[in-house]
């Protein structure tokens, strides 16, 4: 072992334990008693639901990351990287198929490795509690339609990084980061209406009061919408959800069915509004400048541990290439993205009151995301008293209590 192999093994290590704390004081710290602010949608028997829900999930999510990282380990240590490699490069293909395949059999067998936790997940998991609507049907359409989007989609990008990375010398980096980032762009331009309807269907909002409302509000905020539309979220899980797509005059509204099905209709613009608070404050825009930044920062990075031998022996590897030093550096700069998806986090909950802020503000009926809040912790059964440290690791969103907590205080001073 050399210096790279003991960086990237601690790290492995020490960010399981450190989510293993978190996860341990996570589940001691779900209280016997519901807290008051909920008492009007949990009874006992849901609030119970809801903690064994907790208890379960964690449970499983250790026992899938431990799996996971055991694996790892012993593909790591009994030399499969190098043995995969002597294999494909015995193909005798070019080093930009040779890559390819690389990577891709990589990441099917890390597929296989994932697919046992995935339908235990769905079939078991989500179903004890409810929330399962999925058909094994679906479920086997959805793995394949992954996969062949995978193959469409992550292929050519794959393929002009290490074509970059081999063939433009010291700007290559900064060509793979033009590139990926203008591939991103256009990505989430044509996913609405290319992507997403081929896992679900979505359908026009029938005009009627709740579409009136939407419409009113988001001319009252001049937001302007090219469409609103119900997705059948029900067709895969109870659990609900809205979310917005699209950019400049084709932003657009997508509410699941099980949402508009357990909300009333103020409740419905007002989550609306904090998701126009996101926009309005910028905080899209904010997450994808970071995004590309970040972006820029790993394939220079990269540049400088390209083909690096000792990184190379660390991996038993022999043979030097593009391909694998894609492989490795990532997992080399593990630590940075734990410590950078610790800092985003922490500016995402930031965000959250921001856009909480903004829709009590703007709409006459703000105080309705107080009750919609609450409905969607009950639907989801969310955990309602998590522990800050693993708030602080892992939550985008602050604790439901404390959105409800804060959004009270901002009515009561309004009134005064």
């Amino acid at each position: 072992m050399n210096i790279f192999s003991i960086i990237i093994l601690g790290t492995l290590l020490g960010t399981f334990f450190i989510k293993l704390v978190a996860d341990i004081l996570n589940m001691k710290a779900a209280g016997a008693v519901l807290p008051v602010e909920f008492q009007d949608v949990y009874d006992q028997e849901a609030y119970e639901k809801s903690q064994n829900y907790l208890r379960h999930s964690t449970v499983f999510s250790l026992v899938a990351a431990a799996f996971e990282l055991l694996i790892l380990l012993v593909f790591w240590f009994a030399g499969g990287f190098n043995f995969l490699d002597s294999m494909v490069r015995g193909l005798d293909f070019s080093s930009l198929v040779t890559g390819i395949l690389y990577i891709g059999i990589l990441l099917f067998l890390q597929g296989l490795v994932s697919l046992p936790f995935s339908i235990y997940q769905t079939f078991v998991l989500e179903e004890k509690y409810g929330f399962n609507k999925t058909t094994p049907l679906t479920f086997v359409s959805d793995k394949l339609k992954g996969v062949l989007l995978g193959l469409l989609l992550g292929t050519p990008v794959l393929a002009g990084l290490l074509w970059f990375f081999e063939n433009s010398g010291s700007l290559a980096w900064v060509w793979a980061w033009v590139a990926v980032a203008f591939f991103g762009f256009v990505l989430q331009y044509v996913a609405p209406t290319v992507i997403m309807p081929l896992f679900n269907k979505f359908t026009p909002l029938e005009d009627g009061e709740l579409k009136s409302a939407i419409m009113g509000y988001a001319k009252s905020v001049d937001f302007p919408l090219s469409g609103i539309f119900v997705i059948d979220g029900s067709k895969r899980s109870s659990k609900a959800n809205a979310f917005f797509t699209g950019f400049g005059k084709q932003k657009r509204i997508a509410l699941f069915d099980t949402l508009i099905e357990n909300h009333t209709v103020t409740e419905l613009v007002a989550v609306l509004a904090h998701e126009i608070g996101h926009y309005k404050k910028k905080h899209i825009v904010i997450a994808m400048f970071l995004s590309i930044i970040n972006m820029g920062i790993v394939f220079f990075l990269l540049s400088i541990f390209l083909n690096n031998r000792d990184l190379f022996d660390a991996f038993y590897m022999e043979n030097l290439s593009v391909y694998a030093s894609l492989l490795f550096f990532s997992l080399l700069y593990s630590p940075v993205e734990f410590v950078l998806s610790v800092v985003l986090q922490s500016l995402s909950r930031r965000h959250e009151f921001q856009a909480d802020h903004y829709a009590v503000e703007t709409y006459s009926e703000g105080s309705t995301l107080v009750e919609a809040l609450k409905k969607l912790s009950r639907t989801n059964l969310s955990n309602l008293t998590p522990h800050p440290f693993y708030v602080f690791l892992n939550y985008s969103h602050p604790p439901v209590l404390q959105r409800i907590e804060r959004i009270r205080r901002e009515l009561s001073t309004a009134t005064v």
